[in-house]
């Protein structure tokens, strides 16, 4: 569907929802800038805090796990979830920050849980470009740059995705309409269940960089019900030099509380 014909959809189709939620509100408290989409699946409507900013291309950061995983598995550079490296020893850090979690032999479930960054550029040495390229194409997923040199090009560099694009490839895994088999998705959507009620589950993905000194941060998945799915992506982004100690938490707070206004979650 092209990009016009989505944005006329969710202008025309989400008014009643719309009128009702203020979408800004949200990100207002948080002392962030940023948007969130969201797609409503039984009901074939979008609906958009910012429609700009939701064509809006930049770095994935650890969302991109989920399209990696994928492709590691699908290539048989790891036999499944279980599939250990080992650390080399080296304490790993975020911008500065301790992670703890990371300095250890992991697997590839844990890895993901973590977004344990040194397990996911082996994997990435191992995938090679070309491969890269090919499956990132069949997927229809990011802007095709990965001139970047070094292995982790989904934190740094050019490539690009944005969060309309993230939700269509999200919405193809659901459907399992990408180059993937059916043992690769079901050991994906098992990896990605983050909370799981007698009415939802939720699969997802957190990610946060920094380029040319603004923090992006990202919150993406989506929410399964009996009835319907809904598929979100949110981001969030700041200037490096702002303090907000709630920045990171507020991926999730701004997403559930919109969720719980259309009556995704309770």
């Amino acid at each position: 569907m092209k990009i016009i014909s989505i944005i006329l959809l969710a202008l025309f189709s989400s008014l009643s929802t719309l009128a009702q939620i203020d979408l800004q509100q949200p990100f207002k408290d948080c002392h962030v800038e940023g948007s969130i989409s969201i797609y409503d699946y039984k009901n074939q409507e979008w609906i958009f805090s910012d429609t700009a900013d939701a064509k809006t291309k930049t770095l994935p950061a650890s969302t991109f796990k989920i399209i990696n995983s994928c492709i590691a598995l699908e290539l048989g550079i790891i036999k499944d979830e279980n599939v250990v490296f080992r650390w080399d020893g080296v304490e790993g850090t975020f911008f500065g920050a301790k992670m703890i979690a990371w300095n250890k032999d992991t697997d590839l479930k844990n890895a993901y849980k973590n977004s344990t960054i040194w397990y996911y550029v082996e994997l990435a040495r191992r995938i090679g470009r070309t491969d890269y390229k090919r499956y990132l194409a069949a997927c229809g997923y990011g802007n095709g740059n990965l001139s970047e040199a070094g292995d982790d090009f989904w934190n740094y560099g050019a490539f690009a995705v944005s969060p309309i694009n993230q939700i269509e490839f999200l919405k193809s895994f659901y459907e399992e309409k990408l180059p993937f088999s059916k043992r690769t998705y079901g050991i994906m959507k098992k990896m990605m269940v983050s909370e799981k009620t007698d009415t939802y589950t939720i699969r997802d993905k957190t990610g946060w960089t920094k380029k040319d000194g603004r923090d992006i941060a990202w919150w993406i998945g989506y929410v399964e019900r009996k009835d319907n799915v809904y598929f979100f992506a949110t981001r969030l982004t700041k200037e490096e030099a702002t303090n907000n100690p709630d920045f990171s938490s507020c991926r999730k707070k701004i997403t559930k509380a919109v969720l719980k206004e259309i009556k995704a979650i309770e």
